[in-house]
């Protein structure tokens, strides 16, 4: 198995044969995190034994502003998949334009297997591990898998403690009651959303004749399966990470959601209200969903590397959109474009979250508490420029929508390391 953080860099340099005079120092500092910290995390369980967790936070780049990333708890958590996801929320943020640079952190912990008042100690505990290293104008956290705005609530008031004082804008994703921003829970769903917009305008989609595909069926799942089909795009297709149901007419996916939910548990239903009615579907895996004949957007929203060079070849859907982090591995981009399907990249298509942890902090910091309407609107306008921008990009340049996204980002992040002085400009001629 290849190391992520290695392919993350090699899609990097593959992506900067592109780009335009890009100082070569941009692209050296980039293959570089700027600080690592790995941490030990004891949490003392409800037996009174205590054990320890490994824990990680790396901050990648800062050249466009403080960084920021998410914290996941799971057992699969190593130092080189933190390090690829903070490189990835560094090109995110400047496809998005957002004034961040990137940051990822995590536990090696199944949260599955905590009670709720030890995951409240191993959320404090990490806090305590890494709190000199982060702050609002240093390194901004934020939920990711398994994590949520319960417990960026628990964080944001246990730094408050080691601190000393009242600092919202230090974590993002928080309860609205924290300073949290409205419209936060549901940002990454929605951002690709707007992204799959931008593609039905340019290409001339008939809404009702699209069928769709879910694989991970959390908040960005949630979201965007919603939305969707709110729009009348047929959702035929959703897992978690027990498996999947499917159903050639489509589901009523508010019913899902609610059942999901409320039961923790994906089942067919149809429901009025509180009553809800079981429906016939077939059960699938997540394997099978990927792989499903007949739609026509397969939307990856659960965990890395679920399309492969073993995979690739078998994918029906002629549109993929990547709201989960690096779903799509280096060596099935290839398999994919031979197969003529289009890929909206995870830095883009998942950028929703960033933007809105930004308007997020952009509140706490200045005493603000802004509408979900003024959320949404300028989350749609931020979406809908990044997207229009790299669509445009992809197409004038002949290239893919993924190498499109990273050239424009590269494009931002070479004028803000130029900005500071590199060799060009002090070297003697």
């Amino acid at each position: 198995m290849t190391d992520l953080f290695d392919d993350a860099v090699r899609r990097l340099l593959e992506a900067a044969e592109h780009a335009d005079d890009l100082d070569p120092e941009v692209l050296e500092l980039l293959q570089h995190p700027k600080a690592s910290l790995e941490v030990a995390v004891p949490l003392r369980m409800d037996d009174g034994s205590l054990r320890v967790f490994r824990g990680y936070r790396v901050r990648h780049n800062d050249a466009r502003g403080p960084t920021k990333g998410g914290i996941r708890f799971h057992p699969a958590v190593t130092r080189a998949e933190v390090t690829a996801l903070a490189l990835w929320m560094t090109l995110k943020c400047a496809v998005v334009g957002v004034p961040f640079g990137g940051g990822k952190g995590g536990v090696a912990v199944n949260p599955k297997e905590l009670s709720r008042l030890e995951l409240e100690r191993l959320s404090r505990s990490f806090v305590e591990q890494i709190a000199d290293h982060i702050g609002a104008e240093t390194d901004i956290p934020a939920p990711d898998v398994y994590t949520n705005a319960m417990v960026m609530g628990w964080m944001t008031d246990e730094f408050a403690k080691i601190v000393r004082r009242h600092e919202p804008g230090a974590f993002t994703g928080k309860p609205i009651e924290l300073g949290g921003s409205v419209g936060r829970s549901d940002a990454t769903g929605r951002g690709a959303y707007h992204c799959l917009k931008v593609l039905e305008h340019r290409l001339g989609w008939e809404a009702d004749q699209v069928r769709v595909a879910v694989q991970g069926f959390g908040n960005g799942g949630q979201a965007v399966a919603r939305l969707l089909a709110a729009d009348g795009y047929r959702v035929v297709a959703v897992s978690d990470s027990q498996g999947g149901i499917y159903r050639d007419e489509g589901f009523d996916v508010p019913s899902l959601i609610h059942m999901k939910n409320e039961s923790r548990r994906l089942q067919a239903v149809y429901c009025e209200g509180s009553v809800c009615e079981f429906v016939e579907a077939d059960q699938i895996t997540n394997d099978q969903l990927l792989e499903l004949d007949e739609i026509d957007v397969l939307v990856p929203a659960a965990l890395e590397n679920q399309i492969t060079a073993d995979n690739a070849a078998r994918i029906s859907a002629n549109t993929i959109v990547e709201v989960a982090n690096g779903p799509t591995s280096p060596d099935a981009d290839p398999i994919l474009a031979g197969n003529g399907v289009r890929v909206v990249p995870d830095i883009l298509a998942n950028a929703g979250g960033v933007t809105v942890s930004y308007f997020e902090w952009v509140q706490n910091r200045n005493g603000l508490q802004w509408t979900e309407r003024q959320v949404a609107d300028r989350l749609a306008d931020v979406m809908t420029l990044a997207a229009q921008d790299v669509y445009d990009l992809a197409t004038t340049r002949d290239i893919d929508l993924r190498t499109a996204a990273y050239v424009h980002a590269l494009g931002r992040l070479g004028a803000a390391v130029q900005a500071k002085g590199t060799h060009r400009f002090f070297s003697v001629e």
